[in-house]
């Protein structure tokens, strides 16, 4: 009988730390919602990202377990966060010519690097898909719209292709290590400016507009580059597909 009031006792203060713990933190349901709404359609609601986040939030506070090292608001964004693009994922409100273009982009990218053995060129890029300047700096910038992914999806693990290791399994673990090693090469060999701007974006987690304010260019020149950085990238990483 004390053994069950005990453990009863116990239940009854986990339940309550983790009931704390959703309270101090819905704020950042919002924030993370807000932020990653930046990038999304205007059909999109906010209500539903907020929603999928709370679910996210709710599931961190009660498997986080202190020992594991990270801060529980570390631990609970990484939950916020999957759990909202699991649901803009589920949306799929990204018309199909967005991925296809994201798509080409990156295959003329890997054609001309390939060619001049350096960094390709907006012109050069542009004129490989047979578009004129403007055109493909409409074509990068449209890649931004709904195209939501993390520095670690960049291999378009959400389009299947070909057979992948079950998560959670040893191969799995093994394939996504050597992943974000090739994608950390990948992205320190980028143009500087293109650098820069995912670290703002990704790390600083500044908006477009703030990061034009730092880089003194235009919201839709940064979304420009993010977009050509992004290309790039999957270009460079295309044995990852």
């Amino acid at each position: 009988m004390t053994h069950s009031r005990s453990l009863g006792a116990y239940n009854e203060n986990a339940k309550a730390d983790a009931e704390a713990l959703v309270q101090a933190h819905a704020p950042l349901v919002k924030k993370i919602a807000l932020h990653l709404m930046a990038r999304l359609p205007d059909s999109v609601q906010l209500d539903d990202l907020l929603q999928a986040g709370m679910l996210g939030l709710l599931e961190a506070a009660s498997k986080y377990e202190p020992s594991q090292g990270a801060s529980f608001e570390t631990y609970a964004g990484i939950r916020i966060r999957g759990a909202i693009v699991d649901e803009i994922r589920k949306g799929d409100w990204v018309p199909r010519s967005v991925h296809r273009n994201a798509r080409r982009v990156a295959e003329a990218i890997h054609i001309v690097e390939a060619r001049e053995g350096r960094d390709a060129r907006d012109a050069e890029v542009a004129q490989e898909l047979g578009m004129s300047l403007d055109e493909y700096h409409a074509c990068v910038s449209d890649t931004n719209i709904g195209r939501l992914f993390s520095l670690d999806d960049l291999n378009e693990r959400g389009e299947s292709v070909g057979e992948k290791a079950p998560e959670e399994s040893p191969q799995y673990e093994l394939e996504d290590e050597d992943f974000r090693r090739s994608l950390a090469g990948a992205i320190e060999e980028l143009p500087e400016r293109e650098r820069l701007v995912l670290a703002l974006y990704y790390q600083e987690e500044m908006n477009l507009k703030e990061i034009g304010a730092v880089l003194e260019v235009s919201e839709s020149r940064v979304s420009q580059i993010h977009g050509q950085a992004a290309a790039r990238l999957r270009a460079r990483l295309a044995e990852w597909n």
